[in-house]
This record gives structure tokens, sequence and C-alpha cells, in this order.
């Protein structure tokens, strides 16, 4: 499991570990039954606080994507397909309104907006 941290973007670290392990998990490159290294184990391939990694496997565990077993580990929770689907809306939704936020500082129209994004949607599908 790969995970990358930087420093150079506005978001803290537990937010950068858990929204990856988040995206790893709906991409289906983490499965359900899956094992996640243990906190302390995170922690030390990453170079960062112990403290840093619980925080980030506590919002993975209130968001469901996670399951701990005492004596066990930590694995990645059995989710519906709803659930996954409803987490994208909400990450596509969030990136649309940064674009049209982009769009309207910059005097872009809506019609030009809608237009870029059917080229690209086209594009990813063809």
């Amino acid at each position: 499991m790969e995970i990358i941290i930087s420093s150079t973007i506005d978001k803290p670290i537990y937010e950068q570990i858990s929204s990856q392990i988040k995206e790893m998990i709906m991409t289906g490159k983490l499965k359900a039954g899956d094992a996640l290294p243990s906190m302390r184990k995170l922690a030390k391939s990453l170079h960062i606080s112990v403290i840093t990694t619980q925080k980030a496997y506590e919002v993975l565990l209130h968001d469901g994507f996670i399951e701990t077993i005492p004596a066990k580990g930590t694995f990645v929770a059995e989710t519906n397909k709803d659930f996954i689907r409803e987490e994208n809306l909400r990450r596509i939704e969030s990136l649309l309104e940064n674009t049209a936020t982009l769009a309207k500082e910059n005097g872009i129209s809506m019609d030009s907006l809608i237009e870029i994004l059917k080229l690209l949607y086209l594009e990813e599908v063809e």
C-alpha cells in the first residue's frame, strides 16, 4: 500500500492518508477483508506520528471504510455499492464546485464549461 504525503498542499496529513486509503478502496485496489498495516507500522513507514495515523484510521472507521478486530488487526470493511457510489458522487460534487468557482472567477461561461466537460467525458469513454 503506497501512500504519498505532501507538505506542499494545505491538507492535514491524517486527511491525506484517509483520502488515499478511501480512494484505494473505492477503486478496488484494496478489497473487503484486506488487512491494513498497524498504526505503528504505517506511522514508521511514512515517518510520521502514530497519533496522526490513529486519527486517519478513526476517520476511516467512522466513515465505514475499515473495521478493527481486537487482537487481529484492521481490515477493509465490507462495503456496499450504494455507499461507494454516494461517496464518489460526493467527491464529484466537490470537484465540480471548485471547477464552477474557478470558471466564474475567470469569466468562463456555463456553456463553455459544459462543452469542456462533455469533451473530457467523451474522451474518457472512448
